[in-house]
């Protein structure tokens, strides 16, 4: 099943009853609910929204990540559950005496994942590909060329259209706000598989930034960049210059976890992909695969 990702924008009271989500709309005076079991992300994006704790604490326990945004409408907290595993303290303790080759080997599969679905996106684009996938299937282990970078600097100038004369900083011009919020959508979906399969997000086996919280996450979740810049592309498409956030756009970027995308030969929902690809790294980490999962942009 589609875990399902609600997005609040207006001011609202959310608490909960007979293992439901109730929220009363204050706008409007509508109230509805949902089952909580059904949710997989909620994302607050209002100063004037109410949450019980009795709420909070079903969400979590569910596995339900929730993200709190600014009054810019920025994605800047995420509350996830802490007890996310029936045996996670023998993955904790695997993940922790993950050895330092073996780090080496899942960053090569990372990051040859990351610009071979780069090299798919450029394809889509009409851009001449070849460097990239050349760049992906030399990746050493480790990265220690650092293909990454060498990648991310003919992607970035070739991936959207030349009239945006667009640079990737975090604080630039669009359409970095809209790679921003669909990037912190994506960081959280990862974040919350990671919970589920047991892992601590904040042990990465690349990202080691002592002030990170979501290193694990900001790790796994580079293959999957590709396909949030794809869904940005499809916005430029339909409105040009004017990229400024818009509760269309906003729309577009809040369905990324339902995207259907191509893992290990099958299809499915994003949301259900990343969860394949935690479970494959669980399992590397514990000796009983080599291989991590990832998707292919097609």
């Amino acid at each position: 099943m589609v875990k399902r990702t609600l997005y609040f924008g207006n001011p609202a009271y959310l608490k909960t009853a007979n293992d439901q989500m109730v929220f009363e709309m204050q706008d409007t005076g509508e109230t509805k609910s949902v089952p909580i079991e059904d949710l997989g992300l909620i994302i607050l994006d209002h100063q004037q929204i109410t949450i019980t704790q009795s709420l909070l604490a079903k969400l979590l326990a569910n596995n339900t990540g929730v993200i709190t945004c600014n009054n810019t409408h920025h994605p800047v907290g995420m509350h996830l559950c802490l007890d996310g595993h029936t045996l996670q303290s023998q993955k904790f303790k695997a993940q922790i005496e993950a050895s330092i080759p073996l780090k080496k080997q899942l960053w090569q599969q990372t990051i040859s994942a990351k610009i071979k679905n780069q090299a798919a996106l450029l394809q889509k684009e009409g851009v001449e590909s070849k460097y990239l996938l050349n760049l992906s299937k030399n990746v050493k282990s480790g990265d220690n060329s650092n293909h990454e970078a060498k990648a991310a600097i003919y992607y970035w100038k070739h991936a959207f259209p030349d009239f945006l004369e667009f640079k990737r900083e975090r604080f630039g011009l669009p359409p970095n706000n809209l790679l921003n919020y669909g990037y912190a959508i994506l960081r959280a979906m990862v974040a919350r598989s990671l919970v589920s399969s047991g892992l601590l997000p904040t042990l990465g086996i690349f990202h080691r930034n002592q002030y990170n919280a979501y290193c694990l996450a900001d790790d796994i979740m580079e293959p999957y960049r590709p396909f949030v810049d794809n869904v940005v592309c499809g916005i430029i498409r339909g409105n040009g210059t004017f990229l400024e956030m818009t509760q269309p756009m906003k729309k577009d970027l809040l369905s990324i976890p339902a995207i259907d995308v191509q893992i290990d030969g099958q299809i499915s929902p994003m949301m259900n992909a990343v969860q394949r690809t935690t479970s494959s790294l669980a399992k590397c980490f514990e000796g009983n695969s080599r291989r991590l999962l990832y998707p292919v942009l097609a």
